[in-house]
């Protein structure tokens, strides 16, 4: 290939991520995997108790991940339609290796993963959930879901049934309708969100959104987001300062505006 000699904007990443067991729990069941370089980020929050859940959140980031990574490398240029599908068809082998593994040992009955990964091309993040576990945008200041539960609780709220601040539903929020390795026939919700210079893009497990609301969260990154790594250790913080109830894990991933590298080929 003839090397380029342009200098074509790009979106470089800057990704920092922290993950704690809380003030709660004896064993940290999420499991993260970053790789600024491809621009994967996927974090997993393991169900079904000690080593069920941490075998299932450990093999769904490592391997989602690994195979978003190797596309991502051998096709710098990947189209946002076909990410979206390499997401797809990594999510479903990953569920189906969960729930076959599940269902043949003993020691793994019950176990599953909810999930929420992020890969990023051209201008744009491919993001990709199950379960309870969140993106976020913050832009200018201001934060917003990009995921919305699969939860219990998120479908009483569409249907009208029930306001997303009434505490009657409290002992639904953690009832979660979709996950790896519960059901054979998974399908995870895939969108794709346009990005802009000094956007921040934030995934979480419930351990933080459960313990600090989207006010506080959005504070914390509008002081301290210019330096993600720090942010994602204050933001863990504040989440066991309010009681840590469960494991707490964020990956942030900060982007700027910038060139491409000459020599790219």
């Amino acid at each position: 290939m003839q090397e380029r000699t342009d200098k074509a904007p790009v979106l470089l990443l800057d990704m920092a991520s922290c993950t704690d067991r809380g003030r709660a729990r004896e064993h940290n069941e999420d499991a993260l995997a970053c790789d600024a370089l491809a621009g994967v980020a996927v974090l997993a929050d393991g169900m079904g108790g000690y080593a069920a859940g941490e075998v299932a959140s450990g093999a769904a980031a490592a391997q989602i991940a690994s195979d978003l990574a190797r596309l991502k490398i051998e096709y710098p240029s990947v189209s946002p339609a076909d990410l979206m599908q390499a997401m797809h068809d990594s999510i479903r082998r990953v569920n189906d290796q969960i729930y076959r593994a599940a269902r043949k040992d003993p020691r793994y009955t019950g176990m599953g993963t909810t999930l929420v990964a992020a890969a990023f091309t051209g201008q744009v993040a491919v993001i990709a959930h199950a379960g309870d576990s969140r993106a976020y945008l913050l832009r200018d200041g201001r934060l917003r879901r990009m995921t919305k539960d699969h939860s219990l609780l998120q479908e009483r709220i569409d249907l009208g049934l029930l306001q997303a601040d009434d505490p009657s539903g409290d002992s639904m929020r953690n009832l979660i309708t979709r996950a790896l390795g519960v059901d054979p026939s998974l399908e995870p919700e895939i969108g794709v969100h346009g990005l802009r210079d000094g956007d921040l893009v934030l995934l979480c497990s419930d351990g933080l959104n459960d313990m600090i609301d989207d006010a506080s969260i959005e504070q914390t990154l509008r002081e301290h987001g210019d330096v993600p790594g720090q942010a994602a250790r204050l933001l863990v913080e504040h989440a066991n300062a309010a009681g840590g109830r469960d494991n707490i894990s964020v990956i942030l991933i900060g982007l700027r505006l910038g060139e491409a590298p000459r020599g790219t080929r």
